[in-house]
């Protein structure tokens, strides 16, 4: 899966709440972490929902891994995924993941509070992969 795929299946969906079901099944895919990983040390501080991420590297590339218990924010972190795994810490710095999330519809369809949590996801990820 890559982000123009996503923003053409965005774009194929008719209304929100198909957008809506979209995400929920990215979330759904992408969104496998085991439960042994999801503890304090993977857990992202600042957001209302659960949320936890693995960072690894292999061979120059970052893996990256995460689940929520929010169906929404699981979504949320699959795109994040669909940006950033499986790339250099280069690609991530060059991708624009808000140029990305401006394309697909999302800013003016998140809660604030759902908006500095994904920033906040965002940015820790961004340090995280030293980027």
């Amino acid at each position: 899966m890559t982000p123009q795929k996503v923003l053409q299946n965005f774009q194929r969906c008719s209304n929100w709440e198909d957008k809506y079901l979209y995400l929920i099944e990215l979330g759904d895919r992408f969104c496998i972490l085991p439960l042994n990983e999801q503890t304090n040390d993977h857990k992202i501080r600042g957001c209302q929902s659960s949320v936890w991420i693995t960072l690894t590297p292999n061979d120059n590339l970052i893996h990256l891994a995460a689940n929520s218990d929010a169906a929404i924010v699981k979504g949320l972190l699959a795109l994040i995924i669909i940006a950033y795994d499986q790339k250099s810490r280069q690609q991530i710095a060059e991708f624009d993941i808000d140029a990305w999330f401006e394309q697909l519809g999302l800013t003016q369809h998140l809660t604030p509070t759902r908006s500095i949590g994904i920033a906040t996801i965002i940015k820790q990820v961004q340090l995280m992969s030293n980027v």
